[in-house]
């Protein structure tokens, strides 16, 4: 009988997230899906047209732009929020000393909302009195327009993303880094290997999993990208920093074309699938 009434309380509560997950994740992507072929306001009646969705998708001038800076945002971020918080966990691991002061204020950002960590970016770019470029002229070097300039509007944009969420990614490295068997590191002392040669021959071999695993979740975040370029540059300049998730944004809220909207969500995660579906088969032959 306790048994039966334990299992009881693990369902109810399994019960309880299977619910939840079924109204916020599994019901809006089915909902998505039916939408993508439908043409309605939302408030009449809704009109099946097939494909047409994707056809006014394709012929948007955005279209192609939304998907070049999405990939170029994508590969920026995973140069920048990918490697840096493995190379960061790397130094907080050997530390021996304030250890737990700096995990802290590597992780503080996640904690922000991220309102609040765009809208502070907003005042360190600011053309004028913004801490950047104070910084340059400290330095005797010419203002850039960070937002304002089609060059540089899309690695600001990275530079936010990245210092708001690595600090998730540093503690997750970081938790993997502390449970490899220090034997390793001793043995490969030992045989005369330097710190390059561990990190290549050890610490990467051991942290295999993870990384991978961490590297399906940045690619799967980042081309999802809306936050930043919604408060920062709302697409400019020049569509320079509109993405896909922007421009669906765009043409439900803006145009409200639902349809096409939810047609580019529809492609959106077929992308996303595809890279998931390559990245768990690649996790899967390295774990046999």
């Amino acid at each position: 009988m306790q048994i039966l009434r334990r299992n009881l309380t693990a369902y109810g509560f399994l019960c309880a997230a299977l619910a939840c997950f079924t109204v916020f994740a599994w019901y809006p992507m089915v909902r998505e899906f039916i939408l993508s072929f439908q043409k309605t306001d939302l408030i009449n009646e809704p009109v099946w047209v097939g494909l047409d969705n994707f056809v006014t998708a394709f012929a948007d001038p955005a279209f192609g732009e939304a998907w070049l800076n999405t990939l170029e945002f994508t590969f920026l971020a995973l140069v920048c929020g990918y490697a840096v918080p493995f190379v960061v966990a790397l130094v907080l691991n050997e530390l021996r000393h304030a250890r737990a002061y700096l995990r802290f204020v590597v992780y503080l950002p996640v904690m922000l909302p991220p309102i609040v960590a765009v809208l502070l970016f907003r005042w360190f770019y600011d053309p004028g009195p913004g801490l950047f470029n104070q910084v340059l002229d400290f330095f005797g070097l010419p203002p850039l327009a960070w937002l304002d300039s089609s060059s540089t509007a899309l690695i600001s944009l990275v530079i936010v993303s990245t210092w708001m969420n690595m600090g998730s990614a540093t503690l997750i490295y970081l938790a993997a880094l502390q449970n490899i068997p220090p034997e390793l590191y001793e043995a490969a002392e030992l045989d005369g290997a330097g710190i390059w040669k561990r990190i290549r021959h050890v610490t990467i071999p051991q942290t295999r999993l993870i990384l991978l695993l961490m590297l399906m979740l940045q690619i799967v975040a980042t081309m999802q990208v809306f936050i930043e370029p919604y408060m920062l540059t709302g697409g400019g300049p020049e569509n320079a920093t509109v993405t896909v998730a922007y421009l669906m944004f765009q043409n439900a809220f803006t145009l409200q074309d639902y349809g096409s909207a939810g047609a580019l969500g529809m492609m959106l995660m077929i992308v996303l699938l595809v890279f998931a579906a390559f990245q768990l088969r690649l996790t899967r032959e390295d774990k046999a």
